[in-house]
């Protein structure tokens, strides 16, 4: 599952949203929106997340954090490290090769620190 999905799943949940009707309120098909939900179907279109935001009734920094777990909702993240450091490949190559063992709360923390990191740059 992705944040993205996870997040979309829970807002449509809390405000009693089926996934048949918001499917067709968005003109999407169900399957679609399941496929989203559970990380199955990759990062959605910018405009895709609009529909959804306006749909829900997002607005504001809850409209933007949903727009920003959208973009951080690639399933198959891809790092190219061709133009960077060797200490920036090594990096990456660790990251894929510790990130799938480690729990969810290790995960959490990995990701805290990364997006502190972002922001500071």
């Amino acid at each position: 599952m992705t944040p993205f999905g996870n997040q979309l799943r829970q807002l449509r949940q809390e405000k009693g949203i089926t996934m048949a009707v918001m499917a067709k309120t968005l003109g999407v098909t169900s399957a679609y929106l399941s496929q989203l939900e559970t990380g199955k179907k990759g990062q959605p279109s910018a405009v895709m997340v609009d529909r959804i935001c306006a749909m829900l009734g997002l607005i504001w920094d809850d409209a933007e954090a949903l727009k920003d777990l959208a973009r951080l909702s690639k399933p198959r993240a891809v790092i190219d490290t061709s133009t960077l450091g060797p200490e920036a490949t090594r990096a990456a190559n660790l990251m894929a090769e510790v990130l799938p063992r480690v729990d969810d709360d290790e995960a959490k923390l990995m990701a805290e620190w990364l997006n502190e990191r972002r922001q500071s740059l």
